[in-house]
């Protein structure tokens, strides 16, 4: 234990709402301590985004003392204090798996070793050791306003490590997302991780492919939307991971190491924390089509070839087999799908200009987005996409009549080609 005056901790460095629900548990007659990403980050200096709550008290029980509580999870159940946008997760002690079972303890396990119900509860010290990593097992007290730590997380802030608690092997199958959980605390705290911890990732990597494709799908958000989304592609890419979660993109990237897929994928994870640290908008739907984009093209060439089908049909029929192979592995909602859908289909538009084309382009509600696009693949290393990319980037900086003077100038350049429509032949007269 780690007493007021000496982790330099105050309270005034805590949510209020944080506070208010420490305190409500306290008066309920329950022992309540706010826990690990929080104190973690408030000891390395950076400004906690969400404050979480561990208690003795069942789900039941703190429903009861919040009227604005909603209880959520299967796997594990929780508790979220709602105060108007913001939310205080309550968890309730856990405890070990192996004990034994009741009504309202729980506990399911896959073959493979990894934690499919989990509603055992216990006490702070089994609490301690059920967490992830030892920077994340430190709780802050309300009673003595102490620090608690029973995995020498102190140390591993110090030695700047990621520390898994327990056995690593036996913890990532338990839930393997923890090894996304060790990349991305890793490069977001500026650690390494540690020998051990470190070992099993390329052996267990594989285990990914039993997560729900939705759960996947919010921890690569997590991954790609955290302002480190080039260096957690860098890391993941090192130990495995990435397969498991692109598998199709991944082989790809393994065929040709250095060339133009790998340049713009990291280009686009470049950009994309250019954006977030500048606090600008980044969506889902640009990461994904650029994720999904070299097996598009793929598939693409596949289907010309073994179908004879036209590049606008292999394209079409391409694009939903894409999606439909990646939501295999990662379920992104339609609302992203669509708009990668509409990033794609623009890619092939951009260079018909003729009469209202351009100006008819730039309405398209995904229109900004494919003209960033364009201009990733022409940085990527798409030379010959230049002079369009040019084209318009000037094009938009022009003025109604400007833009007007760009079209005629095109003269015959940017007419759509129309497609080719094979003529049905009426049939034979049948001999009588």
């Amino acid at each position: 234990m780690v007493g007021r005056n000496e982790h330099g901790i105050s309270r005034k460095q805590f949510s209020p709402n944080a506070i208010k629900v420490l305190y409500r548990l306290k008066d309920g007659g329950f022992d309540a301590y706010l826990v690990g990403g929080c104190i973690r980050d408030i000891l390395l200096g950076q400004q906690p985004k969400d404050f979480d709550v561990v208690t003795n008290a069942t789900p039941d029980q703190v429903k009861k003392l919040f009227r604005n509580c909603r209880l959520i999870g299967r796997r594990f159940r929780l508790a979220h204090i709602v105060f108007g946008r913001e939310i205080i997760e309550v968890a309730t002690m856990r405890g070990h798996h192996e004990a034994p079972e009741d009504k309202n303890q729980i506990s399911q396990s896959s073959d493979q070793g990894q934690l499919l119900r989990d509603n055992v509860f216990g006490s702070i010290e089994e609490d301690a050791e059920r967490r992830d990593f030892s920077i994340n097992a430190l709780y802050y007290s309300i009673n003595d306003f102490s620090i608690h730590d029973y995995a020498n997380g102190l140390a591993a802030i110090k030695a700047r490590q990621i520390e898994m608690i327990g056995d690593p092997q036996t913890r990532y199958r338990e839930d393997p997302v923890r090894m996304l959980r060790a990349v991305r605390f890793a490069t977001k705290l500026d650690m390494s991780i540690a020998p051990a911890t470190e070992q099993p990732l390329k052996e267990l990597a594989s285990l990914l492919d039993n997560i729900p494709p939705a759960r996947l799908f919010e921890e690569t958000l997590k991954l790609f939307l955290n302002g480190k989304a080039e260096a957690n592609f860098l890391m993941l890419r090192k130990y495995g991971l990435f397969k498991s979660l692109f598998p199709a993109l991944d082989t790809i990237l393994d065929s040709n190491p250095a060339g133009l897929e790998f340049a713009l994928i990291r280009q686009m994870f470049r950009n994309t924390d250019e954006r977030i640290n500048a606090e600008k908008k980044v969506t889902p739907a640009f990461i994904f089509a650029a994720l999904l984009w070299f097996p598009l093209l793929k598939i693409t060439k596949t289907l010309q070839a073994q179908e004879q089908l036209s590049e606008y049909d292999a394209f079409a029929q391409a694009m939903n087999k894409v999606l439909s192979d990646n939501a295999q592995h990662i379920a992104v909602p339609k609302r992203f799908t669509l708009g990668a859908r509409d990033i794609w289909h623009i890619q092939h538009r951009l260079d018909k200009r003729s009469g209202q084309r351009a100006y008819r382009l730039t309405q398209q509600p995904r229109f900004k987005a494919a003209y960033d696009f364009l201009l990733l693949r022409v940085e990527a290393g798409e030379k010959q996409h230049q002079e369009l990319a040019n084209w318009w980037t000037d094009y938009l900086k022009q003025d109604i009549n400007g833009q007007k003077d760009m079209v005629k100038a095109l003269g015959s350049q940017g007419v759509a080609k129309g497609r080719r429509r094979t003529r049905r032949r009426s049939p034979k007269p049948t001999a009588e």
